[in-house]
């Protein structure tokens, strides 16, 4: 396992993180630019790496653009946008040959962290306005982002469970904004909104391969124009604790299946020293194929098509979801809930214990071999405030008892029951 170490420091106001290694033929790149979620702003953020995937100053075209990642010996570049806890993230990614590789006459890492610099921060304009082509063509492609959430039952469902769980949250907000804002933004608006983000958000720019820390400061100087003031942190917010009735909604749809997701809420985030019993708990509970959900609900009852357990260690948040016949909504509600108060119970067999934490050892283990999900682990950092390395954090999960884990589930409250199901009246 790597034992190399993320070297740092600020430059025109962008936190540098560098691995230096030789591990790797290619050269990782990623840039996180963060933003509050907002219900005034999220579609806009949305929108706007769209719009800069097509073009920059010196490749307006988008055909001038992919072409010269095509001469970059096939550069890869692309972007995601996500949630983590209450900040929207844009994150753009380049990876591109090691020059040792090929017969470059110049730097392949300074070419392709030029070419990132342009697109984030000099795209193809007309004055203080995107190119009007590039804006509407982008806001048709959003709208079917959208749409194809709605369109996908089970990704629908997890989206209306998170919404009703968190009204009057950031959080509610999915990361590709809403539809019904996508109209609004004009070539004009998006321009200054886009001046105003990247004025605003906190970035930080990732480089794992064959360099060093000065050369990757060398050439950021040189390609990341930006006028800030300060590169701004991120703001961590306790975890919203709710007491009371577990709120149930039932929504209907033309659907064949149900679609039954729960969301919970736990005090344990990513920087609290209970994380790995976080981990270990949504692991045991429905993490994986030897897990009580996948075991319980669907193997042994016969109760579900799927189920399974997710944990957003950055929010404190962790949800079920499952597919049903509508008509067994109560018996799987119970069959759940009773793994649930197994957990709290410390009913876990040493077959769950010991599989569970040789299944995120591995996972953890697997990270090593790929340079982006290096970039994705040290950014929880960042996030969170807190560092530890992969095998602290393997450690602390090899550690973890079943009392520590029983604990985590104590403070485990049921939150949501969403239950997307069929327009049929239900027999009286």
């Amino acid at each position: 396992m790597s034992t190399q170490q993320f070297e740092r420091s600020t430059l025109r106001q962008i936190r540098l993180h560098v691995l230096p290694t030789d591990r790797y033929k290619t050269f990782a790149i990623s840039a996180y630019i963060g933003r509050p979620l907002s219900e005034e702003d999220v579609t806009q953020t949305a929108l706007v790496p769209f719009v800069l995937r097509r073009g920059t100053e010196s490749y307006p075209e988008t055909k001038q653009f992919r072409e010269h990642l095509d001469d970059l010996y096939g550069a890869g570049f692309g972007f995601d946008i996500y949630k983590r806890g209450d900040y929207q993230i844009v994150q753009f990614r380049m990876d591109v040959i090691n020059d040792r590789f090929v017969s470059s006459p110049e730097s392949l890492l300074e070419k392709a962290l030029s070419f990132l610099g342009e697109a984030i921060t000099k795209p193809a304009a007309e004055g203080d306005a995107f190119l009007s082509k590039y804006v509407e063509s982008e806001k048709e492609t959003l709208r079917k982002r959208i749409e194809s959430i709605i369109n996908d039952k089970i990704r629908f469902a997890a989206e209306r469970c998170i919404a009703e769980m968190c009204k009057g949250e950031p959080y509610r907000l999915h990361p590709l904004g809403e539809l019904k804002d996508i109209p609004a933004s004009t070539p004009e608006s998006l321009f200054a909104y886009f001046k105003k983000w990247l004025a605003e958000a906190p970035i930080d720019l990732y480089v794992v391969g064959n360099t060093t820390l000065q050369e990757v400061e060398n050439i950021v100087s040189r390609s990341f124009r930006l006028e800030r003031e300060e590169n701004p942190g991120y703001t961590r917010t306790a975890p919203q604790r709710r007491t009371g009735e577990t709120h149930v909604v039932v929504e209907r749809f033309p659907v064949a299946q149900g679609k039954l997701n729960m969301g919970l809420r736990t005090p344990i985030t990513y920087g609290d020293d209970a994380y790995p019993a976080a981990l270990m708990y949504n692991g045991i509970l429905g993490g994986y194929p030897h897990s009580k959900l996948f075991l319980n609900v669907r193997e042994r009852a016969s109760l579900a098509y799927y189920a399974s357990s997710r944990l957003d260690g950055h929010k404190g948040i962790l949800t079920i979801q499952s597919g049903i016949e509508m008509q067994n909504y109560e018996k799987a509600v119970d069959i759940i809930r009773k793994q649930l108060e197994d957990m709290r119970t410390g009913f876990i067999s040493d077959i769950e214990l010991s599989q569970t934490r040789a299944m995120i050892a591995n996972q953890l283990r697997e990270m090593q071999d790929s340079a982006f999900e290096q970039i994705a682990f040290d950014f929880n950092a960042v996030l969170s405030g807190k560092e530890r390395t992969v095998q602290e954090l393997i450690d602390g999960v090899t550690n973890t008892s079943i009392a520590e884990i029983q604990q985590a589930a104590e403070g485990v409250f049921l939150d949501t029951i969403y239950f997307l199901r069929d327009e049929k009246e239900e027999a009286k």
